[in-house]
């Protein structure tokens, strides 16, 4: 095989990977971005329970501790 053709074909293979690169790296891409507005989703989600069990326990207007339930 000459020089050239070694290179053609070491040139392809190079093209190959980059190319199955690409299509790994969109695909983590979109995985990352799916779970990004799962994570914020989550996050909303959270945030207004926390704001729900705040006004729960202002409502209640006690400020000592909960006893423990009977079964301790």
């Amino acid at each position: 095989m000459s020089d050239p053709d070694a290179l053609s074909l070491r040139i392809d293979a190079l093209e190959m990977r980059l190319t199955e690169q690409d299509v790994v790296i969109d695909d983590l891409n979109a995985t990352i971005t799916a779970q990004w507005r799962q994570i914020d989703a989550l996050t909303r989600q959270m945030a207004k329970l926390v704001e729900e069990v705040e006004e729960a326990g202002q409502r209640t207007g006690s400020t000592a501790p909960e006893p423990p339930p009977p079964h301790y």
